[in-house]
């Protein structure tokens, strides 16, 4: 939801930080990347050694140039192919990042409950599965705007959860991952039916390289 409502409102900050990076040089891939390898350090580091409300806000912080690299590739005159396919190779690496550190830190440090574990565990394969059927609907060339639970949803909820888990609020990270879970696996199918309900949803597809298309004329190839 946040991806379509939320840009008008968060450009007041990120248009002039974008301008800057233009006069820096900066392109919008080196800022993908740099974006992308902070947020992992942040991740794998401070999450799995408790260190839970400076990893919060850093992972906000060092995640914000999500926006910020699409904004300068739209003052440029436009994102490139590449470009956006590398975006969203990172946003998955970086979603995985999180959760696996998430789940990690609840083994080995917050005696989490099995339940819990599990819930980490479907958030952490949600988040991959919510992009894929949008990337994959779109390539379809479906129309898939929106849902419950999009990655700055993702992102807020399990990084207020793990701040305020580091601040000593109880059971915060707990509501949090919870949301998260049941909430990640409603946007899967909301996102599924998107797509049952697009117009070309019945179009047939080509069939893969080295498979037989048409069956119409096989005979039968049974014994006796």
């Amino acid at each position: 939801m946040l991806s379509v409502h939320g840009r008008k409102p968060a450009r007041v900050v990120v248009e002039p930080v974008a301008r800057l990076m233009i006069r820096l040089g900066v392109t919008p891939n080196q800022l993908t990347v740099v974006s992308a390898v902070l947020t992992i350090g942040v991740a794998v580091v401070f999450i799995p050694t408790g260190h839970l409300v400076l990893a919060a806000v850093l992972t906000g912080l060092f995640a914000a140039f999500d926006m910020i690299d699409g904004t300068v590739a739209r003052m440029q005159g436009g994102g490139t192919k590449y470009g956006a396919t590398l975006d969203a190779t990172c946003d998955r690496i970086t979603d995985g990042a999180l959760f696996a550190a998430i789940t990690w830190w609840l083994v080995y440090t917050y005696d989490a409950p099995q339940p819990l574990v599990a819930a980490s565990l479907v958030c952490l394969v949600a988040s991959q599965v919510i992009s894929y059927v949008k990337a994959r609907g779109e390539a379809s060339g479906f129309t898939m705007v929106g849902g419950l639970i999009e990655r700055p949803e993702r992102l807020i909820i399990s990084l207020v959860g793990l701040g305020l888990t580091g601040f000593g609020v109880p059971y915060a990270i707990d509501v949090a991952l919870w949301i998260l879970a049941v909430g990640s696996l409603f946007t899967v199918v909301q996102r599924l039916v998107m797509a049952g309900r697009s117009p070309m949803a019945s179009e047939r597809i080509k069939a893969p390289a080295g498979a037989k298309s048409d069956y119409s004329d096989a005979g039968d190839t049974g014994g006796s």
